[in-house]
């Protein structure tokens, strides 16, 4: 059944996918951002399509009586929320006003109109986890003063409103811890260490490890991603809240990636070492058999097919750029 369907930060590299999945299952789309570190070229294969439309909004801010005139929403992916170091170390202060202020209003909103709610929060509630791999009811190791707690803490804080919400006025919410997760729309500068290590590759610049590359990460397909974030909002009855983990559970060090990333580019880059930024995490990797279980979802898209993709999309990107020059 076609459903009305708000997605906060919806231009952004994970929102943007969402969407047109959602729009492709033939559902109303409101898509909502203030362009940070979203882009409209994100989206701008959606604008014609009569059931997308786009409102220029920061989630601070509550949003505007005209979206609840207008639209009878039933469902709100809240995505809304910078995800790279580079960009919420920028503005700290707006990182987590975006969690927790953001989080609040989208919640009053869901509840003035009776939607159920999804929160996208992140693995890095784990912080540098002492538990590996890091399952749903471990509470984390996370600095609450440190470079990255804006985002970490913020996230923790958003997950506790949603806890609350439904606590106090029976919400229906839906919480989705998200690893780290790359593809297609990526920006070029997105600053993490796929893109990073592809658009160095692809200039045949050094490519910039941070520590001594041992640090492991664990790498899902943005299409994936998208599918377990549907059918974490599909599960029926109020019951299953959450949080879930999505990510996928194939682990490789940093420096393993460069070298994927060397051969299937075929550049001349070399290595370069710097160093490790604080409360960077050691190690990272989801055990998802609450999502195989609950959700019967798993990622399907390996790391060779996926890394191909994103190279290629990055190629396209550069080359298009460097024609506009």
């Amino acid at each position: 059944m076609s459903k009305t369907i708000i997605v906060t930060g919806g231009a952004g590299f994970i929102g943007s996918h969402l969407c047109k999945r959602l729009l492709d299952q033939g559902h109303t789309v409101v898509c909502i951002d203030n362009y940070y570190t979203s882009s409209m070229d994100n989206i701008k294969d959606l604008i014609d399509e009569p059931r997308f439309h786009v409102r220029n909004h920061d989630v601070i801010k509550p949003l505007q009586v005209e979206i609840e005139q207008q639209f009878d929403v039933d469902l709100i992916y809240n995505l809304a929320c910078p995800a790279s170091p580079p960009y919420y170390q920028k503005q700290p202060a707006e990182t987590i006003r975006a969690c927790v202020i953001g989080t609040d209003n989208m919640l009053e909103f869901a509840r003035r109109n009776g939607a159920t709610l999804l929160q996208a929060s992140t693995s890095e509630v784990y912080g540098d986890p002492l538990v590996h791999p890091q399952v749903e009811t471990y509470w984390g190791n996370v600095n609450p003063i440190g470079a990255r707690a804006c985002y970490d803490e913020g996230k923790r804080c958003a997950e506790t409103l949603m806890f609350c919400y439904r606590s106090e006025y029976g919400l229906p919410i839906k919480v989705a811890r998200i690893f780290n997760t790359y593809g297609p729309g990526m920006q070029l500068n997105d600053g993490r260490v796929v893109s990073n290590f592809i658009v160095q590759a692809l200039q045949n610049k050094p490519i910039t490890i941070y520590g001594d590359g041992n640090q492991t990460r664990s790498f899902c397909y943005v299409s994936d991603l998208v599918t377990g974030l549907i059918r974490l909002m599909d599960t029926t009855g109020p019951d299953f809240t959450g949080p879930v983990n999505l990510g996928n559970p194939g682990e490789f060090t940093v420096r393993e990636l460069a070298e994927m990333v060397l051969g299937k580019t075929g550049s001349r880059s070399s290595l370069t070492f710097r160093h490790l930024p604080e409360d960077d995490p050691r190690q990272r990797r989801p055990d998802i058999t609450l999502a195989r279980n609950a959700l019967g979802w798993e990622p399907i898209v390996n790391i060779n097919t996926g890394l191909d993709r994103t190279i290629a999309y990055f190629d396209t990107v550069l080359s298009m750029s460097i024609s506009a020059e």
